[in-house]
C-alpha cells in the first residue's frame, strides 16, 4: 500500500512539472521520447507512462506513429472530465440535484446562443438547422429523440466559439438525459419543444443575439417549472 502511494504521487508530481514545461513552452510542439523524460524527472518509466496516459486522458496530449507525443492546444484540453459528469448522471436524481441541473443550464445555454447568433460561422449556423429538422421530425416516445436533442444543444454551444462552453456540453448532454425521461410525458411538450427550439434556431440565423438569449430561456423555462412541480421544490429562479 505504501509503495502504491508512492507511485501515485510521484505520479502527480510528474503530471505537475510535464504540464509547467508544457505551459511555459519548454517542449515545443512534441514532447521528448518517454526514455528522455524519465531521466529528466528521474523517475522510472513505468511511472512515467502513467503520467503520460493521465494527460493524454485529459485531450493534453496526442500520440502519432513515427512522429511522437505532440502537445495538443490548450482549446482542447478538458477542463472539465467528463467521466466524472457521466458518472454522477448516473445517479437517481434528487429534487437539489435537479435544481442545479436547470440553474446551470440557464446560466450556460442562453449566453452560449446569443453567442451562437453572433459569432457563429455559416458552417455552425447550418449544423444547428440540420440538428433542429432532424430533431422536429421525432416524438420524445420514439427512438433517437434524445439523441437528437442532445446533438441540437450540442451544436448551439460549439458554435459559441467558447472553448469553456464547448467543454460544459457534457454537463448540458448529462442534464437533458436526466430531465427528458422526467418530463416527456407532459402534455403539449412535443408542441412546445418544437416551437421553443425553433425560436433558437430562427434567432441565430438572424444574427439576433439578444432575441437567441431570451429564446433559449424560454426553452428551458417550462422543464423548470415542470421539475418544481413534481418535486416539490421551487422552480429555480431565473438568472
Amino acid at each position: 500500500m505504501e509503495h502504491a502511494n508512492k507511485d501515485r504521487s510521484l505520479v502527480s508530481k510528474v503530471m505537475d512539472g510535464l504540464v509547467s514545461g508544457i505551459v511555459e513552452e519548454k517542449y515545443g510542439a512534441i514532447l521528448p521520447p518517454q526514455d528522455v523524460l524519465s531521466k529528466e524527472f528521474d523517475v522510472s518509466r513505468t511511472v512515467m507512462r502513467e503520467a503520460l496516459s493521465m494527460l493524454l486522458a485529459r485531450d493534453m496530449l496526442d500520440v502519432r506513429p513515427k512522429i511522437g507525443t505532440r502537445i495538443r492546444p490548450m482549446s482542447d484540453w478538458r477542463m472539465i472530465d467528463e467521466d466524472v459528469v457521466n458518472w454522477r448522471f448516473r445517479a437517481k436524481p434528487d429534487p437539489m440535484f435537479l435544481r442545479d441541473v436547470i440553474e446551470f443550464r440557464m446560466l450556460i445555454e442562453p449566453r452560449a446562443s446569443a453567442q451562437a447568433a453572433a459569432r457563429g460561422n455559416a458552417a455552425d449556423v447550418a449544423a444547428i438547422r440540420e440538428a433542429f429538422e432532424a430533431f422536429r421530425v421525432i416524438r420524445p416516445a420514439e427512438a433517437g429523440y434524445q439523441e437528437a436533442d442532445e446533438l441540437f444543444h450540442t451544436r448551439v454551444v460549439i458554435a459559441s466559439g467558447n472553448q469553456f462552453f464547448k467543454q460544459m456540453a457534457a454537463i448540458i448532454r448529462g442534464a437533458l438525459s436526466t430531465v427528458n425521461p422526467i418530463v416527456h410525458d407532459r402534455e403539449g411538450l412535443w408542441e412546445t419543444a418544437i416551437a421553443s427550439h425553433q425560436r433558437v434556431v430562427e434567432a441565430i440565423e438572424r444574427r439576433d443575439p439578444k432575441e437567441a438569449e431570451i429564446a433559449a430561456l424560454a426553452m428551458i423555462d417550462y422543464s423548470a417549472e415542470d421539475l418544481g412541480g413534481r418535486f416539490s421544490a421551487e422552480p429555480p429562479a431565473r438568472v
